[in-house]
């Protein structure tokens, strides 16, 4: 098995997971440095840095790493009281390297609006995917940027078949009102980081009072970013798309969108 081999088949696949490497060991470990595995969010593993005790450990340390996508290093001690007890006597320091696959960012219709988040998106480095049903504003000349672009004239059909994660984004922005609602009551059933609608008050307004009387609850609806983006006094589609951006990743980053000269 060659390890870089499965690493960007990993990456290609759009997984996250963490590569663990011993760089520093001592006495009694089963490998030694520069030995190395492969640790997925599920807790599966590709190759091996020696098994047992050491190995689980890192194991789990990975697995803490991928939720909070930070990489670090871990020190593992035969000494009581350490992070982990080697009962040969041995220690080892482990470098656990996370590999996030790129935030998902999902456009409901192909309008200039969208166009325009799709531009600035890709230089954030997000997946873009693009669903429209008019080839003629959805394709590639358009949308150069976009990973997947989906031609189809059932707009919930295509959302319900795209896989999404945690880290995935919409933006809802089509050119028809009944469009708006079906993605709207599609994508608040999917995995999701963030949702934003494009819309007057009286369209948004319209549209949950719809989706309440076909059950949807208020506390989904609630999960909405509507109206959308942070605001900047933006009216042009590329002054709106700047203002949805910044607004997701004020979510991504777990940020609060305020000024810096305003956190003092």
């Amino acid at each position: 098995m060659n390890i870089y081999d499965e690493i960007i088949k990993a990456q290609k696949d759009k997984k996250d997971f963490a590569v663990l490497m011993i760089i520093k060991s001592g006495g009694s470990v089963p490998r030694h440095e520069s030995s190395k595995m492969i640790v997925f969010a599920d807790g599966s593993i590709t190759g091996t840095i020696g098994g047992g005790i050491l190995e689980k450990q890192s194991i789990d340390e990975a697995i803490k790493a991928i939720q909070q996508g930070k990489s670090k290093l871990i020190e593992i001690k035969s000494d009581t009281g350490s992070l982990l007890s080697l009962a040969c006597g041995g220690n080892a320091v482990v470098f656990v390297e996370v590999h996030k696959a790129r935030p998902k960012l999902i456009l409901c219709g192909a309008g200039h609006v969208n166009k325009a988040i799709s531009y600035i998106a890709d230089t954030v480095d997000f997946d873009i995917t693009v669903i429209d049903s008019r080839p003629e504003w959805a394709n590639k000349q358009r949308y150069p940027e976009a990973n997947n672009i989906v031609i189809n004239e059932d707009m919930a059909m295509a959302i319900e078949e795209q896989n999404t994660n945690s880290d995935t984004f919409f933006v809802i922005a089509t050119w028809d009102h009944k469009w708006d609602k079906d993605a709207l009551k599609i994508v608040l059933k999917k995995q999701h980081r963030y949702i934003g609608m494009i819309g007057s008050r009286k369209k948004v307004e319209e549209i949950f009072i719809q989706l309440k009387s076909e059950g949807m609850q208020q506390s989904s609806l609630d999960e909405v970013f509507t109206p959308v983006g942070l605001d900047i006094k933006a009216e042009t589609p590329e002054e709106i798309a700047l203002s949805v951006m910044a607004e997701i990743l004020m979510v991504k980053n777990c940020a609060t969108g305020k000024s810096l000269s305003k956190l003092k």
